[in-house]
C-alpha cells in the first residue's frame, strides 16, 4: 500500500513561518543590552579604606582575620538597575554561589565597576551611585534609605531609624532589616547602634563594626561613657540645639557650655530644640 501523507494546512504553515521568522528577528536585532537584563555582574576590587593593621583582628596583630571579616578586598555585584549586593573577600565561587541563592540570577564577571563606587564606598553613603534594593520589602527598603543619610563618623540608634522609617515602635524590626541588607558599607548599617553605647551586631561581624566606626573617628569610648551615666543626647548652652553625641554639632560643644540628658523630653524641657542636622526625634 502507498503511504498516504496529509496535506499541510496552509493556516498552521503560514503561522509556523511567521514565529521562525520573529525568532529570527529577535536574535538578529536583539538589543546590546538584553543580557545585562538577564544577567548580573561582579567584579572584585580592594578596598578604598582600613589599610594595614585595621584589617587584623582586634587584640591581636598577628592573628589571621576571618574570611568573612576581612574588608581587604570586596566583591560587587550589580545589575542594569545598580549595585546589588556586596561581600568582603576574595572567594569568587563563595560569592557567585551566594548571589544566585538569593537573587536566582546568573552571575558573570565584569571588566571594571559600575561608575561611581569607588566615590561611595570611600564616603560611606552611596550618594549618586545608583542602588538594586529590589526583592526588599517596602519596610526593609525604608530601614536601608533612612541607614543611608547617617554621615560618616556619626552613628544613630535603632530607635532613630524606626522612627525615621514610619515605625516608631518597630526597634527589633530594624535590626532584622539590617541584617538583610544586600550592600553593607554602600549603605552604612555599622553606623545604627544600641541607645546603651554599644556597637550592637553587625553584618560581618560586631568587631569588624568597632573598627569601622573607629576607622570613621567615631569615640565609642566616649559614647559608653555617656551612657553609663545615662546620657544619651548633648545640648549647648550657647546654641540652644540638641544633639545625639556623635553629631558633628555635638562634638564642637565646649565642656563648659556642654549640657546632658538622659531623653530629648527632658532637654526639650530645659529650652532646648532638636538638632537640625542629626535630628534626635525619639528618647534614646
Amino acid at each position: 500500500m502507498t503511504p498516504t501523507h496529509a496535506t499541510p494546512d496552509p493556516t498552521e504553515t503560514n503561522a509556523l513561518a511567521e514565529t521562525a521568522a520573529a525568532l529570527g528577528d529577535l536574535t538578529a536585532d536583539a538589543p546590546p543590552t538584553l543580557l545585562d537584563r538577564i544577567v548580573a555582574r561582579r567584579i572584585t576590587i580592594p578596598a578604598p579604606f582600613l589599610a594595614g593593621a585595621e584589617h587584623r583582628a582586634p587584640g591581636d596583630p598577628d592573628a589571621e582575620p576571618d574570611p568573612a571579616e576581612d574588608l581587604t578586598h570586596l566583591q560587587i555585584a550589580f545589575t542594569d538597575h545598580g549595585v546589588a549586593y556586596l561581600r568582603p573577600g576574595t572567594d569568587t565561587a563563595a560569592f557567585t554561589a551566594d548571589f544566585r541563592a538569593r537573587f536566582a540570577r546568573p552571575l558573570l564577571p565584569a571588566d571594571r565597576p559600575p561608575a561611581g563606587l569607588l566615590p561611595a564606598l570611600r564616603a560611606g553613603r552611596p550618594g549618586g551611585l545608583r542602588l538594586d534594593l529590589r526583592g526588599l520589602s517596602d519596610f526593609e527598603t525604608a530601614v536601608l534609605r533612612a541607614a543611608a543619610t547617617i554621615p560618616r563618623g556619626q552613628t544613630r540608634p535603632y530607635a532613630w531609624i524606626a522612627a525615621q522609617a514610619g515605625r516608631p515602635k518597630a526597634v527589633r524590626a530594624v535590626g532584622s532589616a539590617l541584617g538583610r541588607n544586600p550592600v553593607p558599607l554602600l549603605i552604612p548599617c555599622h553606623r545604627v547602634t544600641r541607645s546603651d553605647g554599644s556597637p550592637g551586631q553587625y553584618i560581618f561581624g560586631a568587631d569588624t563594626k568597632i573598627r569601622l566606626l573607629r576607622a570613621e573617628n567615631v569615640n565609642l569610648d566616649e559614647v559608653t561613657d555617656l551612657a553609663r551615666h545615662r546620657v544619651h543626647f548633648l545640648a549647648s548652652d550657647t546654641t540652644g540645639v540638641v544633639c545625639y553625641p556623635t553629631c558633628h554639632n555635638a562634638r564642637r560643644i565646649t565642656p563648659a557650655h556642654r549640657h546632658g540628658f538622659a531623653t530629648l523630653a527632658e532637654a526639650r524641657a530645659a529650652g532646648y530644640r532638636p538638632c537640625r542636622h542629626c535630628r534626635p526625634a525619639v528618647p534614646a
